[in-house]
């Protein structure tokens, strides 16, 4: 990490290493858990939605789309009410128990998208945080300090990711799950995705996702920054010695 002393720039200084290394479309975000709102963040703005069948009912669809939201705005803090439309985002985000009544679950289930075995394995947040706060990671306000990086990455991206870091692991379903495994277990993590977050996010079909523990975050840009240096290296011999092929 930089040697200034001012939280906020060492954060934003590891952004910018980090779109600039990976050539990154979509700005890193951070996530952090509190029991309380930050001072001076403001809450998510967006109206409640109508109440589904089964009393669910949220800011958006899932806790994923605040993913989405806080790569296009500034920082904002969410509470347990916000995320209540998505069951499984409630639970890995340590926001409320899985509930097996709820209809989303229900439906998971039903489809055998997931097992009643399976649920039980599913990582998940601990500790009840009061409050969540999202934001580009190249914004962080003073009173915050970030939990978890998530990147939304390509194939090629997640290449270097890969070679960078020994101890990332690729996961699947739930994809939000991840955040979990960064936060509560210091492991840095990937996500192929799944059909509920891609739905609901609207990600692009080639997007993945990794989510990175903030505590680790300067070793880990280091990392990415001299593997990206080594495979473009090799990309150039590559892209040299290939001209012996003709267009």
């Amino acid at each position: 990490m930089t040697a200034t002393t001012d939280p906020s720039a060492v954060w934003a200084e590891l952004a910018g290493r980090l779109s600039s290394s990976l050539h990154l479309s979509v700005p890193p975000i951070f996530l952090a858990f509190r029991p309380e709102r930050p001072e001076g963040v403001p809450a998510f703005e967006g109206a409640m939605s109508e109440p589904a069948a089964d009393g669910r009912r949220g800011r958006v669809p899932a806790s994923c789309v605040f993913w989405m939201e806080a790569a296009r705005r500034t920082a904002f803090s969410t509470v347990g009410e916000d995320h209540g439309n998505c069951s499984v985002g409630r639970f890995t985000h340590g926001l409320a128990d899985l509930e097996a009544d709820n209809d989303d679950v229900k439906a998971l289930l039903e489809s055998g998208w997931v097992t009643p075995e399976t649920v039980p394995g599913i990582p998940s947040v601990r500790g009840g945080p009061g409050s969540i706060t999202y934001g580009p990671l190249g914004e962080v306000p003073e009173a915050v300090e970030p939990d978890v990086v998530l990147l939304r990455v390509n194939g090629r991206q997640m290449m270097v990711l890969s070679d960078s870091i020994p101890d990332l692991s690729i996961e699947g379903k739930p994809q939000c799950h991840i955040v979990a495994l960064a936060k509560e277990h210091g492991r840095p993590a990937a996500s192929v995705g799944c059909a509920l977050s891609r739905a609901r996010t609207g990600m692009r079909p080639e997007e993945m996702t990794c989510a990175l523990p903030a505590g680790r975050l300067g070793q880990l840009v280091e990392a990415i920054e001299q593997t990206a240096a080594t495979d473009s290296v090799v990309a150039r011999y590559a892209a040299e010695d290939g001209r012996r092929f003709g267009a």
